[in-house]
């Protein structure tokens, strides 16, 4: 078992090792500010950016941890309705889904590492945000909230 996830890890470590980054260098590039706002408090994150088919395949796979600031942002090019599973994820999360005006549509708290379970929005969206599972519980987010972000692309 040990050798697995030994040649795992090289293996996904090895593609960052030719372009000079290393994962969390790679990671901490590719991120943006975000905000959530809600009843008067504003909650920032550094979230990373999925923009590409590749890259929201991929989504949070086999991270075992988020910072309790960090996140990853699945940007659509147009509104859709948006399912999700949680497939090699191996930490829980809360998937916020918001439309087009930063409005959320849905928060799906604490999903289940490894469910093969769709996790659905309510309706069309714009985004996806996932943080670290009881996020939103613990900072008081619900759908009342505002979320915003600047793309660097």
């Amino acid at each position: 078992m040990r050798a697995i996830w030994t040649a795992l890890a090289l293996s996904l470590a090895l593609p960052m090792a030719g372009c000079g980054k290393t994962a969390s260098e790679a990671e901490q590039a590719n991120t943006i500010p975000l905000t959530i706002e809600m009843a008067g408090k504003t909650h920032r994150f550094n979230v990373e950016v999925a923009r590409t088919r590749e890259e929201q395949e991929q989504g949070l796979m086999l991270r075992m941890g988020l910072p309790a600031d960090g996140g990853m942002l699945f940007p659509f090019p147009t509104p859709r309705l948006a399912s999700f599973w949680m497939k090699n994820t191996l930490i829980p999360l809360d998937m916020i889904f918001v439309r087009a005006d930063g409005t959320i549509d849905r928060i799906a708290e604490n999903t289940i590492p490894e469910s093969l379970e769709p996790v659905v929005s309510g309706g069309e969206v714009s985004a996806v945000l996932e943080l670290a599972g009881g996020t939103a519980a613990k900072l008081g987010i619900d759908e009342s909230a505002r979320v915003t972000w600047k793309d660097k692309k």
